[in-house]
């Protein structure tokens, strides 16, 4: 099985999700699928990686190579996202057929609270706070990965606490029940299909 993420900008998301949807798929019983990301096109952000346009671009290239799509964005605290999602995913289903699929999530409220999931949080910090909190890159991924030494690091501590996260993905999918979770059934009921 062949799957492409389509992240909204791959350059510091790869280090978090590739490792965390691998682990996903083994999770499911799929552990030699071949999860990649989507490097070309780069989308550069939320509003190229919600239009249908540079979905369907991505849909195109690479159709022959890929069994499932995954648009993995940032929910940035916007409630609507997830409207914007289920309506790509539509159009997905159409242009794919049954063979193939789509599935779009959005972290909440970032790909970066993926990474923290996975981690041994400082004792004074609370989970649904930082489930909450509509920019916990800056206020909690950041400040952990600079105490950690890791902010010169590809990714800027994204690829060290991705693999973390995703060695402890049970913790990850405990506590990110609105998108891991979802996500990994949704996955599964398609898979079982």
């Amino acid at each position: 099985m062949n799957v492409l993420i389509i992240p909204e900008d791959f350059r510091k998301d790869q280090y978090v999700l590739e490792p965390i949807i691998k682990r996903m798929f083994t999770a499911i019983g799929r552990p030699r699928a071949n999860v990649r990301i989507c490097r070309d096109p780069l989308l550069g952000g939320i509003s190229q990686a919600i239009r249908w346009e540079r979905i369907v671009e991505v849909i195109h290239r690479y159709r022959g190579m890929v069994d499932v799509f995954l648009l993995l964005v940032d929910r940035d605290g916007k409630a609507e996202r997830r409207h914007a999602l289920d309506v790509l995913e539509g159009k997905a289903r159409v242009e794919l057929g049954s063979v193939k699929a789509m599935f779009a999530e959005n972290a909440w409220q970032e790909i970066e609270v993926w990474a923290l999931a996975g981690q041994k949080l400082p004792k004074d910090w609370n989970w649904n706070e930082i489930r909450a909190e509509v920019h916990p890159k800056e206020v909690y991924f950041e400040p952990l990965a600079r105490q950690r030494g890791l902010l010169n690091e590809p990714g800027g501590g994204r690829r060290t606490m991705g693999r973390e996260a995703a060695t402890n993905y049970s913790r990850v999918r405990s506590r990110c029940r609105k998108d891991i979770q979802v996500l990994e059934a949704r996955l599964a009921a398609w898979l079982s299909d």
